[in-house]
């Protein structure tokens, strides 16, 4: 297969109103391919001032965007939704440098992106007020949504294109204009991003990208320009971005990690529940990501036959270059999360927290990229770090459980509630797991790919506030009431 050259990647800069620069007061950061090791590019990283720089850049051009004819503002979302769509190779390329994702897998990511900017261009012009009921003839009482003003968003590095529609779409649908930083290892799709934006038609300033970390990310959490952070990430940083926040009074959307139960029970459909606890829960962004399956509870009448099927499927994965169309399976991110995995597995072989069944290595003959076998536990201890910590990639965590208050009483024993799954035949089963799960989302038989339409976000140590939906744009809204006396 031939392969696509790094010069997919946009050059590296920070874009600021009209303005692009190649440096940062954030110094510069080299950007390594994960499925080599080797540097392929440097990317410079935002400081204080270039984050007040784009905030005032975004001050700027909020009351042009926010008054812009709606029907206008809806064409622009509407055609920035059919450029990454018409880019899709690219932004697929992209990913597959920036992140490793396997180059055929990469490709839908862009659908699911415009499908966010269709779905929130629709609801332009639409998410009207409320009258509210008072005495007739007395006054007039109404409300008004409004735009929030500046939006600071911090977005991760293992899905940046599908967060920019989770986030980005809603901000600026409600008329808002936006500081993004992206992550300094993963800061291509954004800028890529922003050129397709500026092609259509968004104006300068509406939308501004610096890439960095910690030494933008808190000045921009603490800017009093900035009227709403929306952060998707670690726990760990988040607690920082509460902080900084605070000092501001400046509202937080937090969407975190998940450390997901995949629940199967004796009459769920097996061939179903294997392929997911597989796909989703290894194989998918290699681990990667916040709402993935990692812990698969098992009824202990088909644990020892759903655990074959696992091991075994997890063995004939094909883990490797990611420009190959055999490999279903790239490499980690970057050095650090191939050395915070190795660590946690290491710890848990060496501590007896489950029986290692497969994998728990680096795979031969790739010792280049940030490799790692798809590793599975079986007979976890539900107290072990391996069934309560997110751990952020292909490892999973099988464990028994006997009734159904067993395995709601394993699946809720968590500090996060993001996301859970239900494998049953059973009607009355399913809405009762629904109901005693403690997860922002359940998913019946299923995985769901977070529909634009729906609301996403977690409960505990996963966050606080919605993406998707009207409650996704609500939080990009401000609510003004008005009362007019006609007495």
């Amino acid at each position: 297969m031939q392969r696509t050259l790094p010069e997919c990647l946009p050059t590296p800069r920070l874009i600021i109103g009209a303005e692009e620069l190649t440096s940062g007061s954030g110094g510069s950061h080299e950007h390594r391919n994960p499925a080599t090791g080797e540097v392929q590019a440097v990317v410079p990283m935002a400081g204080a001032a270039e984050v007040d720089a784009a905030v005032t850049a975004a001050r700027a051009a909020f009351p042009g965007w926010r008054d812009l004819d709606l029907n206008r503002r809806r064409d622009i979302l509407l055609e920035i939704a059919r450029r990454i769509v018409a880019d899709q190779e690219r932004l697929a390329a992209i990913a597959t440098h920036e992140m490793g994702i396997p180059n055929l897998l990469a490709g839908p990511t862009a659908q699911m992106a415009a499908d966010w900017f269709t779905y929130y261009a629709g609801w332009i012009g639409k998410a009207g007020g409320d009258v509210i009921p008072v005495a007739a003839g007395d006054a007039l009482d109404y409300v008004r949504y409004e735009p929030v003003g500046v939006i600071g968003a911090i977005i991760p590095w293992n899905g940046p294109l599908v967060a920019i529609g989770m986030k980005i779409a809603p901000a600026l649908a409600a008329g808002n204009c936006v500081v993004l930083k992206p992550p300094e290892h993963a800061s291509f799709t954004a800028l890529r991003f922003a050129e397709l934006a500026a092609e259509a038609g968004l104006p300068p300033g509406v939308f501004n990208v610096i890439p960095g970390d910690g030494q933008a990310g808190a000045p921009l959490c603490g800017h009093p320009g900035i009227d709403k952070i929306t952060f998707t990430g670690s726990a760990e940083s988040a607690r920082k971005v509460l902080t900084t926040a605070a000092q501001a009074i400046t509202p937080v959307i937090l969407e975190l990690g998940g450390k997901s139960a995949n629940i199967v029970f004796p009459d769920g459909d097996l061939d179903a529940a294997v392929t997911m606890a597989v796909g989703a829960g290894l194989v998918t962004l290699s681990g990667q990501g916040c709402m993935l399956p990692t812990r698969l509870l098992v009824h202990n009448d088909i644990y020892d036959e759903v655990v074959a099927r696992v091991t075994g499927a997890a063995q004939q994965l094909t883990v490797g270059d990611p420009w190959e169309p055999t490999t279903v399976m790239g490499p980690l991110a970057t050095a650090a999360q191939l050395e915070r995995v190795s660590t946690v597995v290491s710890k848990a072989v060496a501590d007896g927290s489950g029986k290692l069944l497969g994998g728990g290595e680096r795979p031969a003959g790739l010792s280049g990229g940030y490799y790692y076998s798809p590793t599975v536990f079986g007979d976890v201890d539900p107290a072990s770090h391996l069934a309560q910590k997110e751990i952020f990639g292909p490892v999973l965590s099988i464990l028994r459980f006997n009734s159904e208050d067993e395995a709601v009483q394993l699946a809720n024993n968590t500090e996060y509630g993001l996301a859970a799954y239900v494998h049953t035949r059973d009607l009355r089963r399913a809405h009762v797991l629904s109901a005693a799960l403690d997860a922002g989302g359940v998913a019946v038989n299923g995985f769901p790919i977070v529909p634009s339409a729906a609301p996403f976000g977690g409960i505990k140590q996963s966050g606080f506030g919605r993406e998707g939906g009207i409650w996704g744009l609500r939080e990009f809204q401000r609510t003004k009431n008005v009362y007019i006396g006609l007495s």
